[in-house]
């Protein structure tokens, strides 16, 4: 957990709104099957909320690559969203990413430790 707050320190999850990533902890969650219900019941999202599973690589599709117009501080931070997807693989094994919600969408990183935990980051995206 301390990697993961360490790696996303001061970044933010960009989309029509800009918010910050918090490190969660689910302890003794990942024995069962995670469904869509069950995150929905650990996030304390109302059971008929929609919810979306989206790849970890598409979730940060346009903060991980380079553009030829970024500036030095937009360079950066690409190189800091790549660490920070880079950090998720390496630490965490089956992840899974949940769009909850529309337009005020929140999204869940949700991956497993070795010791049987989930953990991940919570954000938020707005997509109207």
């Amino acid at each position: 957990m301390q990697t993961l707050k360490q790696t996303s320190n001061d970044l933010l999850m960009i989309s029509e709104s800009e918010y910050p990533f918090e490190v969660f902890l689910w302890t003794n969650q990942a024995q069962e099957p995670l469904t869509n219900q069950k995150i929905l019941q650990l996030t304390g999202h109302p059971l008929e909320t929609s919810i979306e599973t989206v790849e970890l690589d598409y979730l940060f599709r346009n903060c991980t690559k380079e553009k030829e117009w970024h500036d030095e501080i937009q360079k950066q931070n690409v190189q800091k969203y790549q660490l920070l997807v880079k950090t998720l693989k390496d630490t965490l094994a089956n992840i899974n990413v949940y769009r909850i919600g529309t337009i005020n969408i929140d999204v869940y990183i949700v991956g497993k430790t070795s010791s049987g935990d989930l953990v991940g980051l919570a954000t938020k995206i707005v997509e109207t």
